[in-house]
């Protein structure tokens, strides 16, 4: 409903008489993303903000049983967002497995990675990504039972909510010291192996990388079927039939 009428806003204040696609593609903005803000970045943020979108984007697309991505943009909106890579799924999802978790890792540790492999610096803007995925890595081997040193156990400290945007709680649990530090080691294993994977990617993916960048740079904003194109030109241009083949 929300995005219904934010649609039909947007399409009021054109003066329009009905409601078309690109009124509901602008809410879907502004729903997940925020408003739109009309501060410039310098050059260099600008370009950092750009390789770590792009990123996410390649990773997302290179993973197997991720949702597709449907927009890229480097256009700052509300919430502190400098750009955003948007995800929509076919379908409604109510499990996830292991390989999912750790798929999701990698994206989410990609645009930090970008910004290593192309800039050989990082930079700030991975703060939020990387939270979300320390978040993820410690249920992983805290709640879901999928470390195989740590085992089959919950040791969450509280129940929580399913949903995996939650924060993790403070408290440490109810365990022995040998057992935290245990767990520590699995969360920085799982997030340590999901980076190299996302490393391995945009190496291998190195001029799509730079193609995707630069496209972003020129235009802000890069619809899905846009990437999928330059992926699919940059593979066949640089890669061999190991890597044509990957997806």
């Amino acid at each position: 409903a929300n995005l219904v009428n934010e649609a039909a806003l947007l399409a009021a204040r054109k003066d329009k008489t009905a409601v078309d696609m690109r009124d509901f593609d602008e809410a879907i903005d502004r729903l997940i993303a925020g408003l739109e803000k009309k501060r410039v970045m310098n050059p260099k943020e600008r370009e950092i903000v750009a390789y770590h979108e792009s990123g996410h984007a390649i990773v997302a697309s290179s993973l197997a049983g991720l949702d597709p991505v449907h927009k890229i943009s480097i256009v700052q909106r509300g919430f502190g967002a400098l750009g955003y890579t948007m995800q929509l799924p076919f379908e409604d999802r109510y499990l996830m497995t292991r390989t999912d978790l750790l798929h999701q890792l990698s994206v989410l540790l990609a645009g930090r990675t970008a910004e290593e492999i192309a800039l050989g610096e990082i930079s700030t803007g991975a703060q939020n990504d990387l939270q979300r995925a320390s978040d993820i890595a410690r249920a992983m081997v805290t709640e879901f039972g999928m470390s195989d040193s740590v085992g089959a156990i919950n040791y969450a400290p509280q129940k929580r909510s399913r949903f995996l945007d939650v924060g993790m709680p403070n408290d440490s649990g109810p365990y022995a010291e040998e057992t935290s530090q245990l767990i520590d080691r699995e969360v920085k294993r799982v997030v340590g192996e999901s980076h190299a994977v996302a490393r391995r990617i945009l190496n291998e993916r190195r001029a799509t990388l730079e193609a995707v960048t630069r496209r972003l740079l020129e235009k802000e904003v890069m619809e899905g079927d846009e990437l999928r194109a330059i992926m699919a030109e940059t593979v066949e241009a640089t890669a061999g039939p190991e890597l044509m083949t990957e997806n």
